[in-house]
């Protein structure tokens, strides 16, 4: 059985969607996961909204993944459907429903997010990430999140996927509701549903020191879908800890990255504590082994998808590193779960 091993093409956008695949397939990958708003523009699926209307446009789009031998392997977009300044919050919950709408479109059953973050408080301006709840006010903040803002909302996607008849798959990311596996289920038993579940990235539970391996086996099959994203932890983190903040804001007449609104991406550390890197450069290939593995005791043809963030690398090379380590990974991992 062939397995679904892709890249997802946010780190493609410099090129065109015929271009992109043509890319990964060079790499030797068979799948592209594809941004459909959010934080990034639907820069791969520009007519996403003709998609949702038109069978004929979901046809003509899926043709170009079949000229390619491509197969979609997921629509993603991440962003801050929670956020409470509606020109951020309301546009990323717009893009969530309408990503749904299109992956039933497409014939396609993961769509990939982040849970959100709403502020504090009611009236507030800008998201409010509890990180250690140790004083009452902070468990004053969560329950206002979680019980007027995040179930309410959750609610209303999960229906509208079980509807459509596609799996939400929450990336479990700092800065968010959900950011490891205790609070991802605290999600879905909340909510109450099958269909929004978890996307397993490592990269961020690497940094918040917790093990994939073992929140793959803690969430069973809450787990979705997967994305193959590697961290180096670095010296530094001695002295500053992975919750280090030392990010420089970049001025307007810099090149910068936007999120929505007047938010935008900041400058990371030069002597940071921990950074991305290509996969095999934080954790080697055994480790990448061991984590397929555990995901295709879940489901054998979970779906793992490249993502591209190691600055020391350019666009190409970065995935080709990657692609090597994630094809040995399969081949091994792909042999002992056959046995």
């Amino acid at each position: 059985m062939t397995k679904t091993l892709g890249v997802y093409t946010a780190v493609l956008h410099d090129r065109p969607l015929d271009a992109a695949l043509d890319a990964i397939k060079e790499l030797g990958l068979n799948a592209a996961e594809i941004n459909a708003g959010g934080f990034l523009p639907p820069t791969h699926i520009p007519n996403i909204d003709d998609i949702v209307e038109s069978s004929t446009a979901a046809a003509d789009y899926l043709g170009l993944f079949a000229e390619k031998n491509i197969r979609i392997a997921g629509l993603n977009v991440n962003g801050n459907p929670l956020h409470p300044n509606p020109v951020i919050g309301d546009k990323h919950a717009a893009d969530l429903r309408r990503a749904i709408r299109a992956a039933a479109a497409l014939g396609q059953k993961r769509v990939v997010t982040m849970s959100g973050l709403p502020g504090g408080e009611p009236g507030s301006t800008r998201p409010n990430w509890v990180v250690n709840a140790w004083n009452s006010g902070a468990l004053d903040v969560l329950d206002y999140q979680w019980d007027d803002v995040v179930v309410p909302f959750w609610k209303e996607i999960a229906a509208l996927a079980q509807e459509h008849d596609v799996k939400v798959a929450i990336e479990m990311h700092p800065q968010n509701v959900v950011f490891n596996p205790p609070t991802m289920l605290e999600l879905i038993e909340r909510v109450g549903t099958d269909f929004v579940g978890a996307e397993m990235d490592p990269s961020h539970l690497f940094w918040q020191w917790m093990d994939p391996i073992a929140a793959v086996e803690y969430l069973g099959d809450r787990v979705f879908h997967a994305a193959a994203k590697d961290v180096r932890i670095n010296e530094n983190a001695k002295i500053y800890g992975v919750l280090d903040d030392r990010f420089r804001r970049l001025a307007p007449t810099e090149e910068r990255v936007n999120l929505g609104g007047d938010e935008w991406v900041n400058e990371w550390p030069k002597d940071s504590a921990w950074d991305f890197v290509a996969l095999g450069r934080g954790h080697d290939q055994e480790f990448w082994t061991d984590f397929l593995r555990a995901l295709y005791r879940v489901d054998e043809n979970m779906a793992v998808n490249i993502e591209h963030e190691d600055v020391s690398l350019g666009r190409i090379e970065g995935l080709q590193v990657a692609a090597d380590v994630l094809l040995t990974a399969a081949e091994a991992a792909t042999v002992e779960v056959s046995v």
